[in-house]
């Protein structure tokens, strides 16, 4: 079935599309230049999952699958919408618009036209009718059965727009999305990670559009909007529910046991407060969880330590960036998204940097039933020092990005910049996001600024150093920092190995294989790979036995287009590491750590 349904693409590709009877050609994905194994697994009905785990209600409508799709001239277009017009192309939602899943793959992708239409059932009549966004990148404008309905700004974050004025019930509606996405064209300047219109070796192809899942759900007049809720080391929840309404509606909230069912803890209250977890709030019902942990810092035997549940245990794990040949920035389905991770937990990785990226809700959620530690990034401003505007829109979007993942207990760091990228040198405004970040998530540590220009903020002492690691060291680099023993050592990034394997697991763009020589070092076969691997696993081993360092990240989870440097091979068809001797060698690691951990004072 696979063999049929991949011929069919690769013919469909090339044919070009097949125009239905309104007159847009039909849906079909196109040949990207790399496969994975879940490439022809995706259809038309992609993550059908409910997308927000720890916000869930009962009434609701997966709104992904065969959207339709048109290129618009300009962002004025949006002044002139085509209300009742058939778009000329299907495209695949949620997907990137330069991918190939999406049937489009175009580039230059600024500005764009999406338009698809739903039914409201009438038994949602006396609702609130709430059309929700997982992502758009990178500025969405919402209309619903001719008027807008909603505008959004950013291209990581969910949104939803109240429809309930819009809609009609039992019937037809139009939904229109105008996406504006400049990436890095002209003098913008936006919170974009690796993406550019220009891709080379460390940058690659943007992600435009609607890449995220959408639906529809109903809930009552006043409903709620967001929970905060953490659950600390001690046995203790705290809960905040925020309401659609100002009003004393009394919310109820259940902690129950996920197995059983079983509640093990209720508290009732009339204001917003306070746990698989069931909050009720008048006529709003949603489910919801949490996790037992607690994040702070230490002095454990004289050395400041990170400590999870006030232990200290040495932190490892790859730098994660979430590329996809045939997605991009979204991965085929859950399975194969959820595929690295088990990898990862395989070799005896403890933790994971998610790289200048944001991830869909069932990432995290999968990183908290696997057990795995989030060192999370704030998407980066692309090497462009910003003005006033761009910078306050910098900091608006990373309160976003707290705000929006601060209920996953798998996240334990915020990483505000990367290696100075859009970091303003004068001013050193790290401090005063820092401070923020603090405020708005009190139970995280903060690495302010991983690599580079590093003038004292935040919990860690952060190192970048390729490909050997310089790791809580007496020694340094000029394009890193000398460690500040009063912060937490940490080797941000090391390793970045590269082995060039044959074209079936390349992407095949030759801009992108030109590059591949850019790579920090290229070992010529897999043992040579797995030795120089062992080599650096080790020094890092001596550096935590002799020296401050208290974790590390490995560049990287998978190749990404140019870059060579990955466990897994861009397809995740190849696994480089040799299983057993990665799997001792990190726990030397994790051994030399628990060497260092005899007595601890208490956090601060």
């Amino acid at each position: 079935m696979h063999i049929a349904s991949s011929l069919l693409a690769i013919l469909l590709a090339s044919i070009g599309c097949v125009s239905s009877a309104n007159g847009a050609s039909q849906y079909a994905p196109k040949q990207p230049p790399l496969t994975t194994p879940w490439t022809d697994e995706v259809g038309t009905n992609p993550w059908p999952e409910y997308p927000r785990p720890q916000l869930q209600r009962s009434e609701w409508k997966n709104l992904n699958g065969i959207w339709r799709y048109e290129n618009a001239t300009s962002l004025q277009s949006v002044q002139q919408p085509p209300f009742g017009k058939h778009l000329s192309q299907e495209v695949l939602v949620p997907s990137c618009l330069e991918s190939a899943l999406s049937g489009i793959q175009g580039q230059y992708m600024l500005n764009s036209w999406f338009s698809t239409s739903f039914t409201v059932p009438k038994s949602w009549e006396k609702q609130r009718v709430l059309l929700n966004f997982g992502a758009v990148d990178y500025e969405a404008t919402v209309f619903i059965n001719g008027r807008k309905a909603g505008f959004h700004r950013g291209g990581y974050f969910h949104f939803t727009v109240d429809g309930t004025s819009h809609v009609s019930f039992d019937r037809e509606n139009e939904l229109l999305v105008f996406v504006h996405d400049p990436t890095d064209n002209g003098d913008s300047v936006i919170p974009i990670g690796k993406q550019t219109l220009h891709p080379s070796h460390i940058f690659y192809t943007p992600c435009s559009g609607i890449w995220q899942s959408v639906w529809v759900e109903s809930a009552p007049a006043n409903h709620i909007t967001q929970l905060d809720i953490d659950a600390n080391m001690h046995g203790e929840v705290s809960a905040t529910v925020h309401s659609s309404q100002k009003s004393g509606t009394p919310v109820e909230v259940a902690v129950h046991e996920r197995n059983s069912g079983e509640v093990v803890a209720y508290h009732q209250a009339r204001s917003p407060h306070l746990y698989n977890v069931t909050v009720r709030m008048g006529a709003d019902h949603v489910r919801s969880y949490t996790g037992f942990r607690s994040i702070s810092k230490g002095m454990v035997d004289g050395v400041v330590r990170p400590l999870v549940n006030g232990e200290f245990q040495f932190l490892f794990g790859p730098l994660d960036q979430g590329y996809w040949p045939d997605g991009l920035y979204t991965a085929p389905n859950r399975e194969a998204m959820v595929y690295d991770l088990k990898v990862l937990k395989k070799l005896g990785f403890n933790m994971v940097r998610k790289h200048v990226k944001i991830e869909p809700a069932l990432f995290y959620q999968a990183c908290d039933e696997m057990g795995f530690l989030v060192i999370q990034d704030m998407p980066a401003l692309r090497q462009k020092a910003p003005n006033a505007k761009q910078q306050a829109e910098f900091s608006r979007q990373l309160e976003l990005m707290v705000k929006q993942l601060k209920n996953y207990p798998s996240i334990m760091t915020w990483v505000i910049y990367n290696e100075g990228w859009g970091q303003l040198i004068d001013g050193y405004p790290e401090f005063g996001l820092t401070k923020h970040v603090k405020e708005i998530d009190p139970t995280r540590l903060v690495d302010s600024t991983s690599g580079w220009y590093d003038h004292g903020a935040g919990d860690f002492s952060d190192n970048h150093h390729y490909a050997n690691p310089q790791c809580g060291t007496p020694f340094y680099s000029l394009d890193s920092s000398p460690y500040d023993p009063s912060r937490i050592g940490f080797q941000g990034e090391f390793g970045g190995l590269g082995s060039n394997v044959s074209i079936n697991h390349l992407w095949n763009v030759q801009e992108a294989i030109d590059t591949i020589d850019q790579t920090y070092e290229i070992d010529e076969s897999l043992a040579a790979w797995n030795y120089r691997s062992h080599i650096l696993l080790g020094e890092l081993e001596d550096q935590i036995r002799r020296f401050a360092c208290s974790g590390g990240v490995w560049t990287q989870t998978t190749d990404v287009e140019g870059e060579v440097n990955g466990l897994l091979t861009y397809d995740r068809r190849l696994l480089r590491v040799d299983e057993m001797q990665w799997r001792a060698d990190i726990m030397k690691l994790y051994d030399a750590g628990a060497a260092r951990s005899h007595t601890y004072m208490p956090a601060f």
